[in-house]
């Protein structure tokens, strides 16, 4: 199952969960549920079931002096094939600002159209 396709069956505790995660970049698990204002019990079930989904990592650590876990986002797979036209890279990575009129920006979206 795709992530997009797990996160959508996520009920609304579960996806304010997964989004705290991933706006921290990691938490400890006793933060965690304290942080959404739930029982620890509720917190250790939407954190399993984030991990079995493969939205989230679930590590054993001991954090001020008690066992917990550390609740990271999972890796995510990008599809960097949207950034290409045939085997030209976008040219507005990388650029603060893009020149419209620009050659390598004309010849990139000719690619685009050639491509379909």
């Amino acid at each position: 199952m795709s992530a997009g396709a797990a996160e959508a069956d996520l009920s609304g505790d579960e996806l304010e969960a997964l989004e705290l995660i991933r706006e921290t970049g990691g938490i400890h698990q006793s933060d965690f549920w304290k942080e959404l204002d739930i029982s620890s019990r509720k917190g250790s079930r939407i954190a399993e079931k984030l991990a079995d989904l493969g939205l989230i990592e679930r590590e054993e650590t001991v954090y001020d002096g008690h066992n917990t876990y550390h609740l990271e986002p999972a890796p995510r797979d990008l599809d960097f094939s949207l950034l290409m036209a045939g085997d030209m890279l976008s040219p507005f990575i990388g650029e603060e600002e893009v020149n419209h009129n620009s050659d390598a920006f004309s010849q990139w979206l000719m690619n685009l159209a050639y491509e379909e």
